[in-house]
C-alpha cells in the first residue's frame, strides 16, 4: 500500500474505538470521469508516453482501481464499512468514448466494483439507446429520481428513482437528481421526461424515511451550487455526493470550498456536501459518522490526488493498452506544432476570453469566411481539455473536441445574435458550458446584471478589418456546431431564428487540424480582448 493512502485512511482507523452504538461509513466517490480511461496529464488530456516516462500522470481506472480496492480491502479488514459510488458523466470525452460507445465504460465500471451511479447528462449524448448500454451492462443499480421514463421503451424499468443498500446490517439510502437542462445540453429525446430535481428528491427522502431508513445520501448530477441547495431544503438528508460542475473541494490550492463543504439542513443540522473534480484525478473520501438513531454526527475527509504514487492495477493497464491498440495510430498522427501551452481550462472557458476558444472559433471562421460567414459562436463547454506546447497530435485534438460535432453555417439577424450571446452569459455564476467563445465578434459581459441583462457593446469586424456596433436588424452570416445551431446549451434562437441553415459540415476537430497545420512557422495562442468582463 502507497503512503499517500495510508495516510488518508491512518487517522480515520479511530472508528474502531468508537462507542458500540455508532455506525461509521466510508463513502468513496468519483465525478465526471468523461472517458478518462487512460491516465491524464496536468491538462487533463490523455498522457503521452514522454509524461509517463517522467512519472507525471494522474488518474486513469487502473489507477483509480488500485485506489479503490486498496482502501476498500483496508477499511473492511479493520471492521469497517464501506460504499463506492460514482456521480454520473462517465461518458464522452476521449477515443475510448468516440470508439467503444459505453461498452468500455460497463467493462471498467463492474471491474472496480462500484454500488451506485447516478445518470448523468452525457450518459444521453447518443440518446436513451446510449444510456441503455450503460444501465443494462453495469451489475450495479443506476439511478436519477427526476426522470419519468415510463414513455421511454428504451428505458423503462432499467433506472430506478432511488436504491437501498446492506452495509454493515445498515440501510443506507440512495436517492438521486439529474440536471433540469439535460434536454439542452445532451439527447434524452421527447420520450425521458424531466421532473422538479427539488420536489424528486424531497419525495424519494420521504419514501426511504417512511420505510424505516434513517441514513439518507443524494448522488446527484447537478452542479455544487444546486448540490448546496438541496443540502438546505430536503429534510432528511444526511450527505450530498455530487458531480457536473467539476468542482475542486478541499485545502488545496485551486479548490473553491473546504470538503466537506457543511450546509444547514432544513432541520437545523449541518449536511456535508462533497464532489471530487473530475476526469479521475481524486477519489473523494467522506466519513460519515451516525449515532443510534440514525442521526449524522459528523462528516470529514478529503480528495485522494491519484498521481504517480499510486501505482496502476496490472490488469487493467494491461487491458486498457489492448483496447487502446486500434486507436492508436490516429491518435499519434501529429497534426500542427504550437509554440506553447494553449489553455483550455474549464473555469477560463466558461467564463471569460480563453485561448482554446479563440482557437476553436478562429478555425471556424477561417474554414467558411469565403461564403459570406462573419461570425463564429462556440460553446465554451464544447472545449474539453488543454493542448500543451509542441507537437499537436490529433488525439489532443480529439480530447479537445470529443463530440464529433460538425461545422454548421446560417443568416441571423443582429438582434438574434445578442440574444444568443445573452444565452451564453445567462448562467455564468454556474460556469455553465454555454458561455460563448467567439471570432469575428467583440462584446461585453456584465456578470452582476441580471440574466438576459448582461450583453453590451458588441461588435462585429467587417471585411476590410475594421470594427462596428452590431445593426440589430442586419443579417449576418453565422458559423457555430451543429448541436448549437439545433438548440443546444439554450441557443434556441439559433434552431428558431436561424435561416439558409446547414448543419452538415466538416468535423469540427478536422477543421481545427487543418487550420493548425496551415499556420506558418507553428500556431501561437492568443488572447486579444475580444471578450470583455466587467
Amino acid at each position: 500500500m502507497t503512503f499517500r493512502l495510508m495516510a488518508t485512511t491512518a487517522a480515520l482507523a479511530l472508528f474502531a474505538g468508537h462507542a458500540q452504538a455508532e455506525y461509521v461509513l466510508h463513502v468513496l466517490h468519483i465525478n465526471d470521469l468523461h472517458s478518462r480511461i487512460e491516465p491524464i496529464n496536468k491538462y487533463d488530456s490523455t498522457c503521452d508516453a514522454e509524461t509517463r516516462a517522467a512519472g507525471e500522470c494522474f488518474g486513469g481506472i487502473a489507477r483509480l482501481a488500485t485506489a479503490v480496492n486498496q482502501l476498500r480491502d483496508q477499511i473492511r479488514a479493520e471492521g469497517g464499512n464501506v460504499i463506492v459510488l460514482d456521480a454520473g458523466d462517465q461518458y464522452q470525452g476521449s477515443l475510448f468514448y468516440t470508439t467503444y460507445k459505453g461498452t468500455d465504460t460497463v467493462e471498467f465500471m463492474n471491474a472496480v466494483g462500484f454500488d451506485v451511479m447516478a445518470l448523468g447528462n452525457h450518459e444521453f449524448d447518443d440518446g436513451p439507446e446510449g444510456a441503455a448500454v450503460l444501465a443494462d451492462g453495469v451489475e450495479f443499480p443506476v439511478i436519477s429520481g427526476n426522470l419519468d421514463l415510463s414513455q421511454s421503451n428504451v428505458l423503462k424499468g432499467k433506472i430506478g428513482s432511488h436504491t437501498v443498500l446492506d452495509v454493515g446490517g445498515e440501510k443506507i439510502g440512495i436517492v438521486s437528481a439529474l440536471a433540469m437542462d439535460t434536454p439542452e445540453t445532451a439527447s434524452p429525446g421527447p420520450n425521458v421526461i424531466f421532473q422538479d430535481d427539488m420536489d424528486s428528491l424531497k419525495s424519494d427522502v420521504q419514501e426511504l424515511t417512511e420505510q424505516g431508513v434513517t441514513k439518507i445520501i443524494a448522488l446527484t448530477h447537478t452542479g455544487y451550487l444546486r448540490d448546496q441547495e438541496f443540502a438546505a431544503q430536503v429534510p432528511g438528508l444526511d450527505a450530498v455526493i455530487g458531480g457536473h460542475s467539476h468542482t475542486l473541494l478541499g485545502d488545496m490550492e485551486g479548490a473553491e470550498g473546504p470538503y466537506p463543504t457543511m450546509i444547514t439542513g432544513a432541520d437545523g443540522r449541518d449536511v456535508p456536501v462533497a464532489t471530487a473534480y473530475a476526469y479521475s484525478k481524486y477519489l473523494g473520501h467522506l466519513t460519515l459518522t451516525f449515532d443510534d438513531d440514525g442521526n449524522l454526527t459528523s462528516a470529514s475527509g478529503q480528495p485522494i490526488l491519484l498521481d504517480n504514487a499510486i501505482p496502476e492495477d496490472e490488469t487493467l493497464a494491461a487491458r486498457i493498452t489492448e483496447m487502446a491498440a486500434p486507436i492508436d495510430e490516429l491518435r499519434q498522427r501529429v497534426v500542427a506544432e504550437t509554440s506553447a501551452a494553449i489553455d483550455g481550462d474549464r473555469a477560463n472557458c466558461r467564463q471569460r476570453e480563453c485561448e482554446m476558444g479563440n482557437l476553436v472559433a478562429d478555425a471556424m471562421l477561417d474554414r467558411v469566411r469565403a461564403q459570406g460567414v462573419q461570425i463564429a459562436i462556440q460553446n465554451g463547454g464544447g472545449l474539453r481539455a488543454s493542448i500543451d506546447a509542441g507537437p499537436v497530435t490529433m488525439g489532443e485534438i480529439y480530447t479537445v473536441l470529443p463530440f464529433q460535432n460538425t461545422l454548421a453555417t446560417f443568416r441571423l439577424k443582429g438582434g438574434d445574435v445578442v440574444a444568443a450571446l445573452e444565452n451564453g452569459a445567462s448562467q455564468y455564476e454556474e460556469g455553465a458550458g454555454r458561455f460563448a467563445q467567439v471570432a469575428g465578434l467583440k462584446y461585453t459581459v456584465d456578470p452582476a446584471a441580471p440574466a438576459g441583462s448582461r450583453i453590451s457593446d458588441v461588435q462585429v469586424r467587417g471585411r476590410d478589418g475594421t470594427w462596428s456596433l452590431i445593426d440589430a436588424d442586419a443579417e449576418y452570416g453565422v458559423a457555430s456546431n451543429d448541436y448549437m445551431r439545433q438548440g443546444g446549451d439554450g441557443y434556441r434562437v439559433f434552431a428558431e431564428r436561424a435561416t439558409d441553415a446547414y448543419d452538415f459540415g466538416p468535423d469540427l476537430a478536422e477543421v481545427l487540424a487543418t487550420y493548425m497545420q496551415v499556420q506558418d512557422g507553428g500556431y501561437t495562442p492568443v488572447i486579444d480582448g475580444r471578450i470583455t468582463v466587467k
